[in-house]
């Protein structure tokens, strides 16, 4: 009975798998064919359909990383499969980006021809794209404004007032916690420091004594630089103006990791530790149990890195072919692009540690090296 099943299935087809004449029948905006569209309306569709199918890419892989950094215990084995999630987010925003030298082949005349027909619809009603801003971690209270809406949430209603599929979609993305921001932070506040786990007995000492070595293998550091530096200076005013400068990035490192910049008593003890963490992982990625977690680190740079130079793109294709005019929703256009790009920064430590490394031959004692696999010679 079963052969017979099988052999009664219908052979698939490409174009049955793909959905190839589905897909080709949705080129025509707000008309059923696009046939009656100029190529360049048709190139603008094309683009923005295939930048969705990218985002929606890009969403799943994201999903699946959260969903590992969510765990309660993060087995090391899985975190390969972690970096290899982020690396093809990065690369999709990769090609994303890469669709604007085909935008910027429309002329700004031809652009005009069919730009009414947007009106009042934005780009900042793509929920893919605010759905990715709220997986990666980035908080309403951080979000720059449209321009006429009480909420991001506003642009993306009907008409009416009533909730659109895009608003349902949003909406639904924000239940789904934590953010991958979140998860990443629990993780790496898990991080044994000098072998000390957050749940041993003088683990909060143990990574005060950490950070206090730290700082001063980095003022050493600071110091040699300083000093040739200062032997080069030209005038007096170079030389204090050196010595501020060094002077104020170590204490900007002191503020840094003990997170001075964090009002609440409890969380601002959490964040010394994750913050100590991720200087402990970067400063130590040769040990094995480290090694991993450090490709991670390097990782989630990259995709926001990936992120912000999209968002950097998007400005300059939309200034080049448009100029700074109002965006058809009413924002300030490409005034409002270049704000984003600038401040729509969620992975903020991961970057700010990279001011503090220093040379390997200088790190303080490695204390508990066999908790990371470390075997000594």
């Amino acid at each position: 009975m079963a052969a017979c099943l099988a052999m009664a299935k219908k052979p698939s087809t490409y174009w049955d798998y793909i959905k190839t004449e589905e897909l080709l029948a949705l080129q025509g905006g707000l008309v059923a064919d696009d046939r009656s569209l100029s190529s360049d309306e048709v190139v603008f569709i094309v683009v923005h359909q295939i930048d969705e199918l990218w985002f929606k890419l890009a969403l799943r892989e994201l999903e699946e990383v959260r969903d590992l950094f969510a765990s309660v215990k993060v087995p090391e084995q899985t975190l390969s499969s972690v970096t290899r999630g982020i690396r093809r987010a990065v690369l999709l925003f990769d090609q994303i980006a890469s669709h604007f030298v085909l935008m910027e082949t429309l002329t700004t005349r031809d652009y005009l021809g069919f730009r009414d027909k947007l009106s009042p619809a934005s780009g900042f009603q793509s929920a893919q794209m605010r759905e990715l801003e709220i997986v990666l971690g980035l908080r309403p209270d951080e979000r720059i404004p449209l321009g006429h809406e009480n909420s991001y949430m506003d642009a993306l209603r009907n008409d009416d007032g009533t909730p659109s599929p895009a608003f349902h979609r949003v909406e639904r993305r924000l239940a789904d916690t934590p953010s991958l921001k979140q998860a990443l932070d629990d993780w790496l506040f898990r991080t044994p420091i000098q072998g000390s786990r957050p749940e041993d007995e003088g683990d909060e000492a143990q990574v005060e004594k950490f950070i206090a070595a730290y700082l001063a293998a980095k003022s050493r550091e600071n110091d040699k630089v300083k000093a040739t530096a200062i032997g080069e200076a030209r005038t007096d005013a170079d030389r204090k103006r050196l010595e501020a400068r060094y002077q104020g990035e170590l204490d900007a490192a002191k503020r840094f990791l003990f997170a001075e910049d964090i009002v609440e008593v409890e969380e601002r003890a959490r964040r010394v530790r994750i913050r100590a963490a991720l200087l402990f992982i970067e400063s130590y990625r040769e040990l094995p149990l480290l090694a991993w977690p450090r490709e991670v680190i390097d990782s989630i740079v990259a995709l926001e890195q990936g992120f912000v130079i999209w968002r950097q793109r998007h400005a300059r294709m939309v200034e080049r072919v448009i100029g700074r005019r109002t965006g058809t929703g009413g924002s300030a256009g490409v005034d409002y692009l270049d704000r984003t790009a600038l401040r729509y920064r969620i992975f903020h430590d991961l970057w700010a540690v990279r001011t503090l490394l220093i040379r390997r031959t200088a790190l303080p004692e490695l204390l508990n090296p066999e908790v990371y696999g470390f075997v000594q010679e």
